[in-house]
C-alpha cells in the first residue's frame, strides 16, 4: 500500500474567495474523486485548527493506493487534473510525500 500525504498553503484570498472558503472547496473536490477515480482506496482532508500556528499548512491531503502505479493512475485522472487546476490558483505552497506501509 501507498500513502500519499500532500500539504497545501494557500493565499489568504484567491478566486473570489477567502481562505476558509477555499479549504472548504478544495476539502470537498478533492474527497470528491473518490467517487469517480476507482483506484483511490482512501481519501481524507484535514485543516488546521483555527487557533494553530499561522505558519502550518492550511491543508492535508491523506490518501491510500494499492501501488505507485495506482497513485500514478490518480494523478494523471482528468477529473484529479481538473481538481489540482483550481488548487493551483488558490495555494501559495505544497509539500508532499508518498511512503509505502
Amino acid at each position: 500500500m501507498i500513502r500519499h500525504l500532500v500539504f497545501f498553503k494557500l493565499a489568504e484570498e484567491a478566486e473570489g474567495n477567502a481562505k476558509a472558503e477555499n479549504i472548504l472547496i478544495v476539502k470537498e473536490k478533492l474527497e470528491a474523486l473518490k467517487a469517480v477515480i476507482p483506484v483511490i482506496r482512501k481519501i481524507e482532508v484535514f485543516s488546521n485548527h483555527p487557533l494553530a500556528s499561522s505558519e502550518n499548512y492550511d491543508i492535508v491531503l491523506d490518501s491510500e493506493f494499492d501501488s505507485l502505479e495506482d497513485l500514478k493512475t490518480y494523478a494523471g485522472h482528468p477529473e484529479h487534473l481538473k481538481v489540482g487546476e483550481f488548487i493551483g490558483k488558490v495555494r501559495i505552497g505544497r509539500a508532499a510525500i508518498d511512503y509505502e506501509f
